[in-house]
């Protein structure tokens, strides 16, 4: 499946038709001298016209016979260029930080439901966020809404066609996803970089420096650009990303299945590293076998390369490549989450749930009533949830039925490990009264599946739901033995014969 034939590659090569121009819109080629001082890179990390000409005409076979059969792929080869464009915009959103997998079943349950701008446009912001509840990092689906509206209301429902257009109107749109849109729906020749084209690019041009630095970036984007400047844009930096995606990834690369691997320069120094050791088994090498040359840049300094305290890993291979700065070390964050439940005259139990601010994290979602705690003054279990609903909250609770600590959940953001020590209270309807600033809403059990509850507020139901089974992500405490035996959320509602 990976491999592609010989004869499909010496075929696209002898027929020759990814023709180039000059690339013009990041000033000069990789390697090539600015206009002030000298060129911060050395040659060495950059292409050849014959190795361009190769890359293009080799990826874009392998592309062909190999891409995966993706629901967006189709998209944009409609007829109609505003829906094609949207088509292409919604699924660079959704698979910003999230897996190919998980966004399929997104993206077709989104375009089933808003099939272009002006649908999109007419829903409502609540609808939106419910539909993208699970999806994470929440801020994307609200830009993707407020874009939709201000093409439809702002710029006659015609979608911007050029990457700097689409970077100056359309909200959360970078330059990744601005080139993306520009070369796969409307054919311009820009290119795009992702954590898949910055790990081909890097191995292909043994880029070892920080990969999150700026010259390095300009680096990518120069050589993303070069390979883009041909007849099918588009479907270069989709075939970049996919070869990043399925063959060239971070962990289990298969090089001797890639189809780069001639032009490769870290596949190369693997390659030569085997041979040398060889020749060492082999009695008078020097004499017998010819010599063996050295994969690297002679620049003496040269920006690019691995920095001189971080050296080659012969252990590694080709997966020295990419290099990235340390990770800062994730807040630690603690909550008070409390599920409220109230028992209705009827019998039916309900759910108080509120909604976030509109700005921060995870703004305009809902949540269970939840508060900051300080761990370093106080232990999480010790908190009053009671005193705590209606201080934090506006929640007044006249006489409890039931107050249990279920455990806590833990979930982990971009940039908080986030830690939820849950609590459950039960009181009669006409025992609890909501005077608070913030939207609140009492849900059934089935109307919480469907509400717009992140993935940490899911977690902290499922603790409540299984009751005793512990989850993987969920960390269980025992009870407080003052609170009573643990409930799980089922047996409330049982009514009573």
């Amino acid at each position: 499946m990976l491999a592609v034939s010989t004869r499909i590659l010496q075929r696209a090569i002898m027929k020759g038709k990814t023709n180039r121009r000059q690339v013009k819109t990041n000033g000069s080629k990789l390697g090539e001298k600015e206009d002030k001082g000298k060129s911060l890179y050395s040659p060495f990390h950059g292409f050849t016209e014959k190795e361009l000409s190769l890359v293009q005409t080799v990826l874009l076979a392998w592309y062909d016979a190999n891409k995966r059969d993706l629901p967006w792929r189709h998209q944009s080869k409609v007829s109609d260029i505003n829906r094609r464009a949207y088509g292409v915009w919604v699924s660079e959103i959704m698979l910003q930080q999230t897996q190919v997998a998980t966004v399929i079943d997104y993206y077709n349950r989104w375009m089933t439901k808003w099939p272009n701008l002006l649908e999109l446009s007419k829903a409502k912001l609540e609808e939106v966020n419910e539909m993208w509840s699970g999806l994470g990092y929440y801020s994307r689906g609200k830009r993707l809404h407020e874009g939709a509206q201000k093409v439809v209301s702002e710029l006659q429902g015609v979608m911007p066609s050029s990457c700097t257009d689409l970077q100056k109107e359309l909200p959360g749109v970078g330059r990744y996803t601005a080139g993306a849109i520009a070369s796969i729906a409307f054919g311009q020749k820009t290119g795009v970089v992702d954590g898949n084209v910055i790990r081909v690019l890097s191995r292909l041009r043994m880029i070892g420096a920080d990969s999150s630095a700026q010259t390095t970036m300009d680096a990518f984007w120069k050589l993303a650009d070069s390979l883009a400047d041909c007849d099918r844009p588009g479907d270069l930096n989709q075939a970049l990303m996919e070869l990043g995606a399925t063959v060239c990834t971070p962990k289990t690369p298969q090089c001797s299945a890639c189809p780069l691997n001639k032009v490769c320069k870290a596949y190369a120094k693997v390659e030569s590293e085997k041979k040398e050791n060889a020749s060492r088994l082999v009695s008078q090498a020097s004499e017998t076998q010819p010599p063996i040359p050295d994969i690297e840049c002679l620049a003496e300094s040269c920006q690019l390369c691995l920095p001189a305290d971080d050296t080659w890993d012969k252990s590694v291979g080709v997966q020295n490549f990419p290099r990235k700065a340390k990770k800062k070390a994730a807040r630690e964050q603690t909550a008070s989450v409390c599920v409220m439940c109230k028992v209705c005259q009827d019998g039916q139990r309900m759910f108080l749930i509120l909604q976030r601010p509109e700005k921060g994290l995870l703004a305009g979602l809902w949540e269970f009533p939840s508060s900051d705690v300080d761990t370093g003054s106080s232990s999480p279990t010790q908190v009053d949830v009671v005193k705590q609903l209606e201080s934090d909250h506006g929640v007044h609770v006249s006489s409890v039925q039931n107050k249990t600590h279920l455990g806590q959940v833990v979930h982990i953001f971009s940039h908080i490990h986030q830690t939820y020590v849950v609590s459950m209270v039960t009181a009669a309807e006409d025992h609890v009264t909501v005077e608070t600033e913030r939207p609140a809403r009492w849900l059934t059990k089935e109307e919480l599946d469907a509400a717009a509850l992140p993935t940490a507020m899911r977690k902290v139901f499922k603790l409540c739901s299984d009751g005793n089974t512990i989850s993987k992500g969920v960390k269980r405490k025992r009870a407080d033995p003052t609170s009573g035996k643990q409930r799980a959320i089922d047996s409330f509602f049982k009514r009573k014969s």
